[in-house]
């Protein structure tokens, strides 16, 4: 099932319940989640997001190491992105519609590119803290 014929609270809900199936943990559900958690939790979403994620990759197989499973600098990037769009929009934009946009805009998967390069992206590091940009700053 593609995530976009889920309700976005039926795909949080399956997402923080660790019941997501693998095949539907995409990109696009995963900025769909993290506009719902940049929306409810506002400053705290990367930290309830980075536990979510890596309790559902868990629950995938899915080991988060230096090499595999969750990625610091990346889920924070995109969780900067999608405060950054939220930003941009009336407070009361339905979340549906703001998991719309950030779908549209920021599906890219080469997007962390304009920020960081492969190497830095490719780093342990990064896998395992936040690391600043080492190309372009980030917008706001």
């Amino acid at each position: 099932m593609d995530c976009s014929a889920r309700s976005l609270e039926d795909l949080v809900s399956a997402f923080r319940s660790a019941t997501l199936p693998r095949d539907e943990w995409t990109h696009a559900a995963h900025l769909r989640v993290g506009v719902w958690h940049v929306l409810t939790f506002g400053e705290a979403a990367f930290a309830v997001v980075r536990a979510a994620i890596r309790r559902l990759n868990e629950a995938h197989g899915t080991p988060n190491t230096d090499t595999s499973g969750y990625h610091e600098t990346i889920t924070w990037l995109f969780v900067r992105l999608i405060t950054h769009l939220r930003d941009q929009h009336p407070p009361d934009i339905p979340a549906a519609r703001l998991a719309d946009l950030a779908v549209e805009l920021l599906s890219d998967r080469s997007m962390p590119g304009r920020y960081y390069s492969p190497s830095l992206l490719a780093s342990s590091e990064a896998r395992g803290r936040v690391v600043a940009p080492d190309r372009d700053p980030l917008p706001g």
